[in-house]
């Protein structure tokens, strides 16, 4: 197989004056240690911190004509000492993170098909999750627009299976089984942006035929909702709504319950100087009661998006976590100091439920959830050589350890130091041949 991919390889070259206009070869190697106590749930006192280093490395080749597009993004996943040193395999193996190509049937619409990064606006329900060493990337079949001058609008599709079969199977991975989404993004003008997003996301679940047999359904629900931009002089802001309806499986995915949920931000920026920004926000994520016997689910599910870019850097909500639960207000404080090369940011994040928790007792309990603080700092050592740290720490309340266990006082905090390395090992760009 060696051999096949140097001789595309190869070829692309050759061919490359008659028929291509660009072909660039890049990489990327990202080592991160951390040491996690109290990170996503609170520490108990025999628990000791975890320090670990992981890597992301990566090999991308990109190619162009006027024609088409393709991209191969070859990536690997460790963490240091996951394999022995005379191991002779790797224990995650090379993946492909994207393999696709788009064809581009004339200057305003185009197809792009394959597995691929699926990433808008600010990420909160379609995003590339580029924290996660192993970041997200879908399989899919996407037909993009240009309706205007400042207009684009996007419309996707996928539909996964085990493999290839000969009759239905059940599909046995934890992720969707088809979705349809319409993406549609527009400038008024300089200042003011809009987006809008659909989404019908198939869930599977077992629904049970009688008392021996079991048959699976996907289970259909639907996001709908939009955000606004709007940036002018030292001034940023924006808010973003969306309800989500139809059903979803429940916990223990024997069933489908209806889903009824909805979310909305609110964030405004403001640069005090031209390196000083200050910055106030609110998310609000609709969820359960706790004990309620209602049939109806109400948590807010933002499915797809770079979960750790909101709610507090120590992942406590929707990273992985907090599905079907008691729904968040979040409530944070940005500031950030940037100049030349190097950026920081300190963020507070005032946590409460938005639905109700029950004390032990049954009766209910506080809604507040705690407080985090969140310090980062990026220095560009040189132009693809990045180095970055940051520290946060979890203040919790007696209903966080009802929510997550574990106990508030406990130093429940997290550090973490990054070296991002972006090298580009070629870029040329060829004249079509006339």
């Amino acid at each position: 197989m060696k051999h096949y991919f140097y001789l595309t390889f190869v070829l692309i070259l050759l061919t490359s004056s008659v028929i291509g206009q660009e072909l660039g070869i890049s990489g990327e190697i990202r080592p991160r240690l951390e040491a996690r106590h109290g990170f996503k749930t609170l520490a108990s006192p025999d628990d000791e911190a975890a320090v670990f280093v992981s890597q992301r490395t990566r090999l991308n080749l990109n190619y162009f004509t006027d024609k088409f597009k393709v991209k191969f993004a070859l990536q690997n996943v460790r963490v240091w000492g996951d394999v022995s040193t005379l191991a002779t395999s790797d224990k995650n193996g090379i993946a492909f993170h994207e393999a696709f190509a788009e064809y581009y049937f004339n200057s305003k619409f185009s197809m792009k098909l394959g597995r691929q990064e699926i990433s808008y606006d600010d990420q909160r329900i379609f995003g590339s999750v580029g924290w996660a060493q192993q970041a997200r990337s879908h399989d899919a079949f996407l037909l993009k627009f240009k309706t205007g001058e400042n207009g684009k609008l996007d419309v996707g599709f996928a539909l996964n299976a085990n493999d290839e079969s000969l009759f239905k199977e059940n599909y046995e991975v934890n992720q969707y089984k088809s979705l349809q989404y319409a993406w549609y993004h527009t400038k008024f003008d300089n200042d003011l942006g809009m987006s809008l997003l659909f989404l019908n996301n198939g869930l599977p679940y077992d629904e049970t035929q009688n008392i021996d047999d079991t048959d699976q359904k996907t289970a259909y629900s639907q996001t709908l909702g939009g955000r606004l931009t709007y940036t002018k002089n030292r001034i940023n802001l924006n808010a973003a709504g969306y309800f989500q309806s139809g059903s979803t499986p429940t916990v223990s995915k024997n069933d489908k319950v209806d889903l009824s949920a909805y979310y909305f931000t609110l964030n405004a920026k403001f640069k005090i100087i031209e390196e000083f920004n200050v910055g106030l926000g609110i998310e609000y994520l609709s969820g359960n009661d706790q004990g309620s016997s209602n049939s109806e689910n109400n948590a807010f599910n933002p499915f797809y998006g770079t979960n750790h870019k909101f709610n507090g850097l120590m992942d406590y909500f929707y990273v992985g976590n907090h599905i079907d639960n008691v729904g968040l207000i979040d409530i944070y404080v940005p500031l950030t100091y940037s100049k030349d090369k190097f950026t920081t940011t300190l963020s507070t994040h005032f946590f409460s439920a938005e639905g109700d928790i029950l004390n032990s007792n049954n009766t209910k309990a506080d809604s507040y959830l705690g407080t985090e603080l969140d310090f980062t700092a990026a220095y560009k050592l040189i132009k693809s050589v990045t180095l970055n740290l940051g520290y946060s720490h979890m203040f919790a309340t007696e209903s966080m350890e009802l929510l997550k266990g574990g106990s508030k006082n406990e130093t429940n905090n997290w550090a973490w130091v990054m070296i991002t390395f972006k090298p580009n090992f070629f870029t040329k760009k060829f004249d079509k041949q006339k």
